[in-house]
């Protein structure tokens, strides 16, 4: 009995394998004038933006992109981009068609990102009629980035950083979820001057 369980989960671990969509490299190419957009912030200083393309690469789904960091990230938080990215993912139309994100160029944050050079992989998935039109949507899921708590969430001091995922973060001007009066540490609403 257990080893037709064990055998079991063994198919279903590679048939899920094998629908997994490969990541393959191909080359180099500019941002048109409107990628999709996403990313987050921590939970200290600090944000990640990401904007991508779709494009038809010899008959497949392609995908082009760049990644930034704030000019600001916290030290804490430095290094932690490669693990974002790679927990990462495309949606087209609401279908996955990417997964992993590590293959994105890092360039410096900006206010846009169209026109930037990106690097570019093709997908499994076939090239359809329409699909320059269909929408594209960066996903990334909620992280501990760094975690140096002395016991257990919530027991004991120490530090707890998570990424949030809410759109791009990386540029002085992305919104971020917090905000804070004058440098005060005084929390307050966002308002226009005008």
């Amino acid at each position: 009995m257990i080893n037709t369980v064990k055998l079991s989960l063994a198919a279903i671990s590679l048939a899920g394998l094998a629908a997994c969509t490969q990541n393959v490299p191909a080359g180099q190419s500019t941002l048109g004038p409107s990628p999709a957009m996403g990313g987050g912030t921590f939970t200290s200083p600090g944000g990640i933006s990401v904007a991508v393309d779709a494009r038809n690469i010899g008959g497949r789904t392609g995908i082009c992109g760049v990644w930034a960091e704030s000019i600001n990230q916290s030290v804490m938080t430095r290094r932690s981009a490669p693990k974002i990215l790679d927990s990462g993912g495309v949606s087209m139309a609401g279908q996955g068609v990417a997964q992993g994100l590590g293959f994105l160029r890092q360039v410096d944050s900006a206010a846009t990102y169209a026109g930037m050079e990106a690097n570019c992989i093709t997908t499994d998935r076939p090239w359809r009629a329409g699909d320059e039109a269909r929408p594209l949507k960066v996903h990334f899921p909620r992280q501990v980035v760094f975690n140096n708590l002395d016991g257990g969430f919530g027991e004991s001091g120490g530090i707890l950083i998570w990424f949030r995922p809410g759109g791009p973060g990386a540029h002085p001007s992305d919104r971020k979820p917090w905000y804070h009066l004058g440098g005060t540490g005084v929390s307050g609403k966002i308002t226009s001057d005008q």
